[in-house]
């Protein structure tokens, strides 16, 4: 549970323990500012890898469920990525591998020095610059996030662009109803392509299609250091 980290540093996963991996309240500040934007998140992993989530958004009373294999759904509807085959009349938006077509959401979560700021700004300003995007938001929960991508509410999220990455109960549920949505998460930082998502990264970036996420990647971290 997010509670476990609080006295010190998180315990690494045992790849031969099933784990239940738990956020009770994500989007914590929003909850606490009455913003409806906030979830309950509950993953479950096997060999260090997540095969099952379930995630409620009580505000807006929606349900997103996803095993390993079994497909991604909300409130009973298949969810699939630009609302392809198999994906029932659930609103889902049409994706696009265009950043300059994206709603894209970006996360500064509490990384405030100079060095910090300046880096995570410089990555949407090298958005707005280089080829745009349809609009730029932050929604305050990495759970939800990820939950939007999958139901095509946002084209695009990306986090850890400096130090304010996210932690293994902000991934765990949201990175398996993503990817069963059809979707592709990595760590936005150093070459990762085709190697399963770490619940320990210190960066994501999820799109709606790899050429989305390659190219989102590419973009905002154009100018930017990675150490």
């Amino acid at each position: 549970e997010e509670e476990a980290s609080s006295a010190g540093s998180i315990p690494p996963l045992n790849p031969n323990k099933p784990t239940w991996i738990i956020d009770p309240i994500d989007g914590t500040t929003n909850f606490a500012s009455a913003l409806p934007l906030t979830c309950v998140s509950i993953g479950y992993c096997v060999n260090g890898k997540p095969v099952m989530g379930v995630v409620y958004a009580p505000f807006t009373e929606e349900l997103y469920l996803a095993v390993d294999g079994q497909g991604a759904y909300r409130n009973g509807e298949r969810l699939v990525v630009g609302g392809g085959s198999g994906s029932s009349d659930n609103n889902n938006k049409t994706s696009t591998s265009l950043l300059s077509q994206s709603v894209v959401n970006a996360e500064f979560g509490y990384a405030r020095s100079e060095e910090s700021i300046n880096k995570m700004t410089q990555g949407m300003t090298n958005i707005l610059k280089t080829t745009g995007c349809l609009a730029l938001r932050m929604m305050g929960s990495g759970v939800l996030d990820l939950c939007y991508v999958a139901s095509g509410r946002l084209g695009v999220v990306y986090s850890g662009v400096a130090d304010e990455g996210w932690k293994p109960w902000d991934y765990c549920a949201g990175v398996c109803i993503v990817t069963e949505a059809g979707a592709k998460v990595e760590a936005l930082k150093g070459t990762t392509t085709g190697v399963p998502f770490d619940l320990y990264s210190d960066s994501i970036v999820c799109a709606t299609s790899q050429e989305l996420l390659e190219e989102t990647r590419r973009v905002v971290l154009g100018g930017v250091s990675e150490e």
